[in-house]
């Protein structure tokens, strides 16, 4: 497959900033609390379920002190509709427990410490940075791998490899060109059946096939 010229980087850079400038998650959500277990949750899981599960679970349990008491056969309940949701029951009890243990029920706002908070990894502490602070940061989830390859942009084998690589040719407005992305991918770029007549990029794309990473 082909890479994108340096040249071409910009232009799709520019497009997809010009779209999607304004973009933010399809996640609902009142504080960075309901982000946090919001984006954890939707881990393998599409957002449109995530809304679908929340608003009882952020009702009966609106503060982290109170997901913190939590019977964990409760939650389990609430967001059971989720994939894998023994464990993320485990864990967004476990954040919530550590946020008031050690954050006094405050969810930290840099990449590091929320990392060590239970369920939330790399990639779902950049999500959360990017929407809630607009941070300079890139996430790689199924959508963005998937548009990255399409365009030639990455070659990687795996997200943290293709996170690196787009941070690396990109650079700036990340979080626009991550929230782009992804939307790009959940409606037009589609893994079957990809939606080229109403593409913006056509000219630029590389391959329409899908790939088996």
């Amino acid at each position: 497959m082909k890479k994108a010229t340096k040249k071409e980087i910009a232009e799709i850079a520019k497009r997809f900033v010009e779209r999607y400038s304004d973009a933010v998650t399809e996640l609902k959500y009142k504080n960075a609390y309901e982000l946090v277990i919001a984006v954890a949750l939707s881990a393998q899981c599409t957002d449109k379920r995530v809304n679908l599960i929340t608003p009882a679970l952020f009702k009966k349990y609106p503060t982290p002190e109170a997901l913190a008491n939590a019977d964990i056969k409760d939650v389990k309940a609430l967001i059971n509709s989720c994939s894998f949701f023994n464990n993320k029951a485990k864990n967004i009890i476990k954040m919530a427990q550590r946020v008031v243990e050690i954050y006094d029920g405050e969810i930290p706002m840099n990449e590091k410490d929320l990392q060590t908070l239970a369920g939330v990894g790399q990639k779902t502490a950049n999500v959360v940075m990017i929407e809630y602070t607009g941070a300079n940061l890139m996430a790689v989830d199924t959508h963005v791998f998937r548009v990255s390859h399409r365009l030639g942009l990455s070659e990687d084998r795996t997200a943290k490899a293709t996170e690196a690589t787009l941070v690396k040719k990109f650079k700036n407005n990340l979080h626009a060109l991550h929230q782009g992305m992804v939307l790009f991918g959940r409606y037009i770029c589609r893994a079957k059946n990809p939606k080229c007549d109403e593409c913006f990029l056509t000219d630029l794309c590389k391959t329409k096939e899908s790939f088996k990473v």
